[in-house]
């Protein structure tokens, strides 16, 4: 069944679900029209029992849970397009925040967030980024969970303090690096990043349900707050995306995906981001097609995305861009490139003529071929445009049934606890000073060997048990998010 998304020279121009997981890319100056767009196409996948995730940058996505209203404006504006009127109707909504306040909480593990992405989210360089490579490595091989940051924090005290025995095995532990990751941690507080780490981590399927009546769920991730803090946002968005990678089975190609992600702000991913990650974000775009997930990436212009990336997305939807001056008009004519061209249409004239709701539309076709770019209209949404009420949005959670999953913390033991109650000191001292070749060691620490590896195997056995048995390994993002699952 194909989704009209927009109409031009009077036909409908259609999305294709079964083409839906060779991702796309939405662009636009600000004030061209992306949101209602992109709030088209998330009421298109619902309808057709395609769940869809979403980060509402502006606070105005949430209208997608309430029916439109047929207004004199709405009617006048469908008249000139030539089409026929949306039905008025609302989409099954689940509303999610990283902060708790807009929506459910949307947490992950300090461990599931791995040290790459970690190491991007607090801005470290090279030498900072090994050091808590090392550091992670040193929580795995003595069993402690990093769940949160208070976690976090007593690792990093904990490589501090005990930096000279941590170096006779893995090398160089600087403290005046562990200082510095301190520091960043700090900072990272300061924009509320604590509420995101911690239990229960979501659920990946929570984000991939219909309702009863076989529509899609919008996900909705409020992130007006959020995006004050661009890497937090961006490692949020990636952190979700590598999960979608590791969890899902491989699935071929599909009647329609299994989900669909819009990654909104999409600059914000690549701004400053090493090579190494945007190597992953290229390998997982291509590869998480064949698990039946869509990325579609939204940004002012194919220039925010690199190359190697923007060479995946196959269905492309391109609002006015405004060419005042020389940069600007190179990124007119870059995306003007970037579509198949057309003889009927000069894309780059056009791309500055176009009005607000108008776009530049090249699509997959059947067969997965991209036709020509086309101009068009993209056609109102029959659910409300504009944020919910308070009293909604309220009602909204009430009915959602995630809030007693996810809305109460979860603190079970983890490394705070263990290393409060001196357990992995103790076995660092006894266990490294043999390989360290004797230096820094302790009469009382000695003697206390035997007593030290019970209580560490006590407390492993208590972590792996709770974590049924989830391996956690680490690498430049494991595959994304830094473990392997079992």
């Amino acid at each position: 069944m194909s989704l009209p998304i927009a109409h031009g020279h009077g036909a409908p121009i259609v999305l294709e679900p079964a083409r839906v997981n060779r991702h796309g890319l939405i662009t636009g100056a600000t004030g061209t029209g992306k949101t209602v767009t992109l709030q088209l196409l998330a009421e298109r996948l619902s309808m057709a029992g395609v769940p869809v995730f979403m980060a509402d940058v502006k606070g105005d996505l949430t209208g997608i849970a309430q029916a439109g209203v047929l207004s004199e404006r709405l009617l006048d504006r469908v008249a000139r397009i030539g089409c026929e009127p949306p039905v008025p109707a609302g989409m099954p909504v689940v509303l999610w925040d990283v902060m708790g306040e807009q929506g459910h909480r949307l947490r992950a593990t300090v461990s599931d967030l791995g040290p790459l992405l970690l190491g991007r989210m607090l801005g470290l360089n090279e030498v900072q980024q090994g050091v808590l490579q090392l550091i992670f490595k040193v929580a795995d091989d003595r069993g402690l969970l990093l769940l949160d940051l208070k976690d976090l924090r007593a690792i990093l005290q904990f490589a501090a303090d005990n930096a000279r025995e941590l170096s006779g095995q893995w090398g160089q532990v600087s403290r005046p690096s562990i200082g510095a990751i301190q520091r960043a941690l700090l900072a990272l507080e300061a924009q509320g990043a604590e509420r995101f780490f911690g239990e229960p981590m979501l659920d990946i399927a929570d984000l991939m349900r219909l309702d009863s009546s076989g529509r899609g769920i919008v996900n909705i991730l409020a992130a007006d707050r959020l995006l004050r803090a661009p890497k937090l946002y961006a490692t949020t968005l990636l952190w979700l995306l590598s999960e979608l990678f590791e969890v899902l089975p491989e699935a071929g190609d599909l009647d329609r995906p299994k989900l669909v992600f819009f990654f909104d702000e999409a600059h914000l991913l690549f701004s400053d981001a090493p090579r190494v990650l945007i190597d992953r974000v290229e390998q997982v775009v291509r590869l998480i097609r064949s698990k039946g997930v869509g990325v579609f990436f939204v940004s002012q212009s194919p220039q925010d995305i690199p190359d190697a990336v923007l060479g995946q997305l196959g269905n492309r939807i391109q609002h006015a861009l405004r060419a005042f001056t020389p940069a600007d008009q190179k990124a007119v004519r870059a995306a003007a490139e970037s579509l198949r061209p057309n003889p009927q249409i000069d894309a780059v004239r056009a791309i500055g003529e176009l009005a607000v709701g108008e776009a530049l539309v090249s699509l997959l076709d059947a067969q997965g071929r991209p036709s020509m770019v086309e101009r068009g209209f993209i056609l109102p949404p029959g659910s409300r445009i504009g944020p919910l009420s308070a009293a909604e949005r309220t009602a909204l959670l009430a009915a959602s049934g995630m809030g007693a999953r996810y809305d109460h913390d979860l603190d079970r033991e983890s490394a705070y606890e263990m290393l409060k109650a001196g357990v992995a000191r103790l076995d660092v001292s006894a266990d490294e000073t043999g390989r360290a070749g004797g230096s820094g060691a302790r009469a009382g620490e000695r003697g206390a060997t035997a007593s030290a590896f019970s209580a560490l195997l006590a407390g492993a056995a208590r972590s792996i048990g709770s974590t049924l048995g989830r391996e956690l390994v680490r690498g430049l993002l494991g595959t994304m998010s830094g473990r392997r699952r079992r």
